[in-house]
């Protein structure tokens, strides 16, 4: 269970970065419990995939996850920026998380 906990927890933490930004510092009440909410469970979850995983390869999935799915949010629905050498990044990074699950245990 500790892979479906990690994948879980990254996608919450897609969650909790897009609430963040539509907190706007905070000032919103809605998106600010959602983030707090989104943050909880991300981090509950990653702790109970830390169990069974090494907290090096946890901890770089996690973040992984949460980085190629905010940018990729961000690339669908706020119009940033799709350039060959951005997406060129993100595929990198999932790369880097295909490896760190097949060596990662």
């Amino acid at each position: 269970m500790a892979w479906p906990y990690l994948f879980i927890a990254g996608s919450l933490e897609v969650v909790w970065a897009l609430l963040l930004k539509q907190s706007d510092g905070f000032s919103k009440l809605w998106p600010s419990l959602g983030f707090i909410a989104a943050g909880a469970g991300s981090i509950v979850l990653l702790t109970l995939a830390l169990r069974d995983l090494p907290v090096g390869t946890a901890y770089a999935a996690w973040t992984g996850i949460g980085a190629v799915g905010t940018a990729l949010f961000g690339v669908v629905f706020f119009s940033e920026s799709a350039s060959g050498p951005r997406l060129a990044s993100i595929a990198l990074i999932v790369i880097g998380l295909v490896g760190t699950y097949v060596f990662g245990d």
